[in-house]
């Protein structure tokens, strides 16, 4: 089983975003047949077959083992994934793309970043998948609480510095064997928590 699979084909996008077959793959974590499945979530084990089909035709469950039980044949599905992200991929043309956007300071750019990493980064774990290779990412995920606004503008102004310090020390554009690579760097503001008393 992967830790996460991500789709990239509208078709199976469809099928992993419907809520009971979303909910399926989310029990699958261990292999279970029909039946099993049927009473967890309270429905007739005929339509769980059907949604089985479906997610096992799009490649986001397969078959982990059959067993005998008298006369009938007991098949075990497993999903393909810990879990899933669908791809901006998947939308085809309308898919968000960081080319087209304007304004380098907003949010929408850097959504549209977030989604090119995403198709990006996919397809490269997909080659490297096929060729038996690793693939060599770096990820640095921190938080920073900043005093005050003009603190935050201090910090993205050194922060822009060193990137481009490191750049220049590191960047070789001329080098034999050399393989670029891209850097993005982002930062937003934390999601507040919302109390649950204030959902009341």
């Amino acid at each position: 089983m992967l830790d996460i699979q991500v789709i990239d084909d509208p078709a199976a996008a469809t099928v992993a975003l419907e809520p009971m077959r979303s909910r399926l793959l989310s029990e699958l974590a261990a292999p279970a047949s029909a039946a099993t499945l049927a009473a967890r979530v309270g429905v007739a084990r005929q339509k769980v077959n059907y949604h089985l089909h479906a997610l096992e035709a799009q490649g986001l469950v397969r078959l982990a083992q059959k067993r005998k039980w008298g006369g009938l044949t007991e098949r075990l599905l497993i999903a393909t994934a810990a879990s899933y992200v669908v791809s901006p991929s998947a939308l085809g043309p309308v898919a968000v793309d960081p080319d087209r956007e304007v304004d380098r300071l907003s949010a929408s750019y850097l959504i549209a970043l977030g989604a090119r990493i995403v198709r990006e980064v996919a397809d490269l774990v997909r080659r490297a998948k096929k060729t038996g290779k690793r693939l060599a990412t770096l990820a640095v995920d921190t938080e920073v609480r900043f005093r005050s606004p003009a603190d935050r503008a201090a910090f993205t102004a050194e922060l822009a510095d060193a990137i481009t310090k490191l750049v220049s020390k590191y960047h070789d554009e001329s080098a034999p064997g050399g393989r670029a690579h891209r850097l993005v760097v982002v930062a937003h503001p934390l999601p507040q928590k919302v109390n649950p008393k204030e959902l009341q």
